[in-house]
């Protein structure tokens, strides 16, 4: 089947129709094969009265949807006619055994280069919600993205009332510079980039921008329906507070796991994340509109952009006949109360309610004995600057994020190559420490030296090890949440609180019945985070903060997980089209 794509304001009502006929189209019940093409292209994209080339998929910002249900087998082939380099992510995706189709470039692929391909086919097991497609390498995600839309296996009901209709709402960020320029004047000065003009909803930015009134992307509803709306986080650097005036909705899905349904009048949402929400539209015309409104929840020191985007819902008139486009703008206009910019016990409330379904027939499969326990602290650090320059770090260094104080360097051949072929040596290290070297008062009062070692490194697990990970925030260059993504798991999240973890007395507050499953997690600001999972799939798999800037600085490291015995346990060999370094 071929690629769709979010459209404008003009071809909503057609979108909204396309968007039901998943469930109308004759398919066979067994699962089936489902080809894409993404031509990586430039197209010229005006927002915020800048006109600019960007880097797109078949020419589509934000790019085209992929559709498939739980079991389907997904064949996409992807072509570079653009300059850069380019490598495709499937966030989220388990790729069981089949790593080679992640995408993050240097750890399972080389990018596809210049007028080259690559095919990435994987099968959906065991996941049904929303997840999303984005590139992975340099600062590209900032324009190359799209949802991801699993539905269930055909016969297999949602565990909540049918939605009457289902509208992915994606958040994004707009530069009227070029992103590529930004990162890398930022990493030639060893300061923090210029941040971004506006943010987007669905490609728009909205009215609440300069010059931006007809970039507004508009959700037209009826009353007394039920709609699902698949939100993602595609942000580069900002974790997002998203509500809906005068609306509440009922939280039913994150990163493509069922929840146990809450209702909540504001989203916290990182980038990387995904949240799958039901909106019950009101039963009768209100005679009014209503904003749907996302701005950053921020913790750090640095600079951030500190805007709103906004969104409308519109209800459809009754009497469509004398309700003309002019008089619906006319209509009241209601915004929603969104939280601080820094409000922690929001977020924090907010994650708590977060619990898996835990029922008969979506189980919460906790590892309930751990095999190997981890300890990383996440911080923010300076390298020292080079000589005869001058730096815009802290007190004249360089910027530089790391795990357990090790900042990670990109290595030019492939990870799972490496490991694959027996080549690891000179390429990686596979003694990632798996504490820090030097503990210190984590969230107390900063150590003087902030500077941070350099490495490619990772961790090697045994086939089918039981893990269990705390990752710690750090004062060092001031506390900051980071949304920290692992690829190719679900994990759960056991535990969280505030302050240094105490090996002593948290673990006995472990959530082991019903902690939600997720692929992204957000470590607290100031605090910490408990995780567990089941190195089960066989490969090299990224672990990285979703922030943008972060993960460019070295906030990033690997899992190695080796073979097991049977073959059913084993990586598959490279496909022959693998990209080449």
């Amino acid at each position: 089947m071929g690629a769709s794509l979010l459209p404008s304001p003009p071809f909503l009502a057609v979108f909204l129709f396309s968007l039901v006929t998943f469930s109308v189209n004759p398919e066979p019940a067994l699962a089936i094969t489902r080809h894409y093409k993404f031509d990586v292209m430039l197209k010229n994209v005006t927002r915020l009265c800048h006109t600019k080339s960007i880097v797109t998929v078949n020419g589509k910002f934000p790019g085209p949807r992929i559709v498939a249900r739980e079991g389907d087998r997904l064949v996409i082939k992807v072509v570079n006619h653009v300059q850069n380099n380019i490598s495709i992510h499937w966030h989220g995706i388990r790729q069981l055994r089949s790593g080679w189709a992640d995408g993050p470039a240097y750890i399972t692929q080389c990018p596809i280069q210049t007028g080259q391909s690559y095919v990435y086919k994987y099968t959906i097991v065991g996941q049904r919600g929303t997840l999303w497609w984005h590139a992975h390498i340099s600062w590209l995600r900032s324009t190359l993205y799209g949802p991801i839309i699993l539905l269930p296996k055909r016969g297999t009901p949602y565990p909540f009332a049918k939605p009457y209709k289902q509208v992915p709402i994606i958040f994004g960020e707009w530069f009227n510079a070029d992103p590529e320029a930004i990162v890398n004047q930022a990493m030639q000065t060893g300061g923090g980039p210029n941040v971004s003009d506006a943010y987007t909803i669905n490609g728009f930015p909205g009215p609440l921008y300069n010059c931006s009134a007809n970039d507004t992307f508009k959700l037209k509803v009826k009353p007394g329906k039920t709609y699902l709306l698949r939100m993602i986080n595609a942000a580069l650097n900002d974790e997002l507070f998203f509500s809906i005036a005068n609306h509440t909705v009922t939280v039913v899905d994150v990163d493509a796991v069922y929840v146990k349904p809450f209702d909540t009048e504001t989203l916290l949402i990182a980038p990387g994340q995904t949240t799958n929400v039901l909106l019950k539209t009101k039963p009768d015309y209100p005679n009014a509109r209503f904003f749907m409104s996302a701005r950053p929840y921020e913790t750090g020191q640095g600079t951030f952009d500190n805007s709103t985007v906004a969104g409308i819902l519109e209800y459809e008139a009754p009497h469509k006949t004398i309700q003309s486009n002019h008089s619906a703008d006319n209509l009241p206009l209601y915004k929603p109360n969104l939280p601080a910019l820094n409000d922690t016990s929001y977020a924090t409330n907010f994650s708590t309610m977060l619990r898996s379904l835990a029922s008969a027939d979506f189980p919460a499969n906790v590892p309930l004995k751990v095999d190997r326990q981890f300890f990383f602290t996440v911080s923010l650090g300076t390298n020292p600057c080079s000589k005869n320059q001058t730096c815009q770090g802290p007190n004249g260094t360089r910027f530089a994020a790391s795990v357990n104080n090790v900042s990670f360097i990109m290595p030019t051949t492939a990870l799972l190559q490496a490991h694959h072929f027996g080549q690891s040596k000179g390429v990686y290290s596979p003694y990632f420490p798996i504490t820090p070297l030097i503990p210190f008062n984590y969230t107390g009062t900063p150590p003087n030296n902030t500077m941070v070692s350099n490495g490619t490194k990772a961790v090697v697990l045994p086939f089918n090890t039981s893990v269990e990970l705390i990752m710690q925030d750090t004062s060092i260059l001031g506390a900051e949440s980071h949304p920290l993504h692992l690829h190719g798991f679900n994990f759960f999240v056991v535990g969280q609180g505030f302050g240094n973890y105490d090996p002593n007395k948290d673990p006995a507050k472990f959530n082991l019945v019903d902690p939600v499953e997720r692929n992204t997690v957000g470590v607290p600001s100031g605090g910490w985070v408990a995780i567990r999972f089941l190195a089960d799939n066989p490969g090299v798999w990224f672990m990285h903060c979703h922030l943008e800037v972060h993960t460019t600085w070295g906030l990033k490291m690997a899992w190695v997980v080796l073979d097991g015995e049977l073959p059913n346990q084993k990586l598959l060999p490279p496909p022959a089209d693998l990209p080449q370094c």
